[in-house]
């Protein structure tokens, strides 16, 4: 079996396969100051909670943005479960080619989903993959394989959180559609800012992003709120939560 690690800003997710197939996936907080014993615990009680032991893994690939967490994961890969552990970093075959004018400025997490997203839905047409993660980003890979560059912009929880923060009456609320754009009671109208509001952010951005192609694109989303955005949205094509984790694997199978 393969763990799969994916350190993102907010969370922490775990995928365990069994050759192709994801047969178990966990999700806990990103804890900077978290040590490797306490990551090493909780990350084998979410093993056994799911029947499975760390001496059945055969490999370990982890991806991160939280350069902070490196060592300590690495580490508890090591002293807990094992192995060690296989990091997405510069010199990693890739199965893309990276071109931007500074490879090395790309995070680890936008590599895996394109790796993820041309290996399941490209080869025919350009690839818009587009994560809702802590930042929403867009990340555009051509018919051959090139990671051509993309957006950057502030995540959907990041903009509630900094609304919620920012000012003195506004409330924290669910993430869900109040059905229309004119409501009436403070709670729908931060629902119907933030939500309609990104889907058109992304109908625009995709549709400035085509035009500058020149070409029809296939759009897949993933992330937390992308099947949530996508109701709306009608640009994307298709939604995929797994991406990443399956973007690591394709990683680890070009690199064990």
């Amino acid at each position: 079996m393969l763990l799969c690690i994916d350190i993102g800003n907010t969370n922490v997710k775990f995928g365990i396969f069994k050759e192709n197939d994801l047969i178990a996936s966990f999700r806990i907080t990103s804890k900077r100051n978290s040590t490797a014993d306490e990551y090493g615990v909780l990350v084998r009680d979410l093993l056994a909670s799911a029947n499975l032991k760390a001496e059945d893994l055969e490999g370990i690939i982890m991806s991160s943005v939280i350069p902070q967490l490196n060592y300590t994961m690495e580490h508890m890969c090591e002293q807990y479960l094992g192995k060690k552990a296989i990091a997405v970093a510069p010199g990693l075959k890739t199965g893309i080619n990276i071109k931007v004018d500074s490879p090395k400025e790309v995070g680890a997490d936008r590599i895996v989903n394109s790796v993820a997203a041309f290996k399941k839905y490209g080869g025919k047409k350009p690839i818009i993959c587009i994560d809702f993660g802590t930042a929403t980003t867009i990340n555009v890979i051509t018919e051959k394989g090139e990671l051509i560059g993309g957006v950057i912009a502030p995540g959907i929880k990041t903009a509630l959180d900094s609304l919620v923060n920012g000012t003195a009456k506004l409330p924290s609320i669910e993430l869900e559609f109040p059905g229309k754009v004119i409501c009436k009671d403070t709670i729908t109208n931060m629902q119907a800012g933030l939500l309609y509001g990104f889907a058109g952010l992304v109908e625009y951005l995709v549709a400035k992003t085509k035009k500058e192609i020149g070409k029809d694109c296939i759009v897949v989303a993933t992330g937390g709120l992308g099947e949530t955005i996508a109701k709306e949205a009608r640009c994307i094509d298709y939604t995929d939560r797994t991406l990443t984790l399956e973007g690591l694997r394709l990683l680890y199978e070009l690199n064990k």
